[in-house]
């Protein structure tokens, strides 16, 4: 499976001007954990997501409407590509300690955000058929029945 095979439908994207309510309603609609920050070609300019609500602005006394995700978003995006595997992207997530992944195409057009959540999730259902198929080996009667 390709790594988009893993996402949501359609990634939650923000622009860089959106206000920080904006942003957080939309995480909350879309059951999220992180929108992308995009520009007006679909480029990503960032990543604002619960740490960066929980970082600076939960106890900051800044208001969220007030506070544009250009100022609190994270700047320094990893992204992938659809070339990427789902082991490096796994990599990628647990090594730098963050759980989504915005995957871009060549030119950095944004084509989906993927969450250690789904890769997770993803990894589980595949062990769960592999020892699905082991039991049933291992409950036939042996070499020729």
């Amino acid at each position: 499976m390709k790594l988009l095979d893993f996402c949501e439908e359609a990634p939650a994207t923000v622009t860089p001007e959106a206000t920080v309510k904006q942003a957080i309603e939309l995480m909350l609609e879309r059951s999220v954990g992180a929108v992308a920050v995009v520009d007006r070609d679909q480029h990503v300019t960032g990543i604002f997501t619960e740490r960066d609500v929980l970082r600076k602005m939960a106890l900051s006394g800044r208001d969220p409407a007030a506070v544009q995700v250009a100022d609190v978003m994270t700047k320094t995006v990893e992204v992938a590509t659809s070339e990427t595997s789902a082991g490096e992207a796994m990599g990628a997530m647990v090594n730098s300690h963050f759980r989504h992944l915005p995957i871009v195409d060549n030119g950095g057009k944004l084509l989906g955000v993927i969450s250690i959540r789904n890769l997770l999730q993803a990894r589980v259902d595949e062990i769960a058929q592999e020892l699905d198929s082991l039991e049933q080996y291992c409950s036939n009667d042996g070499p020729g029945g």
